[in-house]
């Protein structure tokens, strides 16, 4: 009887750790996909403040400028789109976080041609409300940019950690892999604004 009481021993503490072991592996999965959701909820914060900016900024050129309409409503039209997107980054597909970038990438494209059309107006550039928009947006902008370098970093982890093998054997498939976010086509090239 003893015989068979080792072997059944080693075998149920085999059980065990192989058992402590998956959960090991499924939990840290969860903490990575969790640290992905927050990084994506930084990246929603700064484009948040951003197109809260973009409306004190529109409303000051309308104030101080009698200013070309088709700037302004492309501007406000482009921030409209932008807000109405949400991703749920623990489903976010490639297609998802293109159309997402791509709507971010017409917000910023809008708001160049705005500030650019702006040097016309004098006036308009020496208002402080004015000047401390400018800041705050290309604040914004380094915040944004941080956001999305720092939200590539964890999807990086992530994806790493449950795409490397066993952990992609036990995982099975309930922790697909994320994507990162890429420059948008053309991006390389320098933007042309045209009045």
């Amino acid at each position: 009887m003893r015989k068979w009481l080792i072997p059944l021993g080693i075998i149920v503490v085999l059980v065990v750790i192989i058992g402590f072991w998956v959960v090991g592996i499924k939990n840290t999965a969860l903490r990575h996909n969790q640290a992905v959701s927050k990084e994506w909820g930084n990246v929603e914060t700064t484009y948040q403040r951003r197109n809260d900016l973009i409306g004190n900024l529109v409303n000051t050129v309308k104030g101080a400028a009698d200013f070309e309409k088709g700037t302004l409503t492309a501007v406000v039209e482009a921030r409209a789109k932008a807000t109405s997107m949400t991703i749920d980054p623990s489903n976010v597909t490639p297609e998802q976080m293109a159309q997402f970038q791509q709507a971010q990438s017409n917000v910023s494209s809008s708001l160049s041609r705005l500030l650019v059309s702006v040097e016309a107006y004098p006036q308009l550039k020496a208002n402080e409300n004015f000047l401390k928009l400018q800041d705050e947006l290309a604040s914004t902008e380094n915040q944004i940019l941080t956001a999305r370098t720092r939200f590539n970093e964890q999807v990086q982890i992530y994806n790493g950690y449950v795409l490397s093998f066993p952990n992609s054997l036990f995982l099975g498939g309930s922790y697909p892999e994320k994507p990162y976010f890429k420059s948008v086509e053309g991006a390389e090239k320098p933007v042309e604004v045209k009045f």
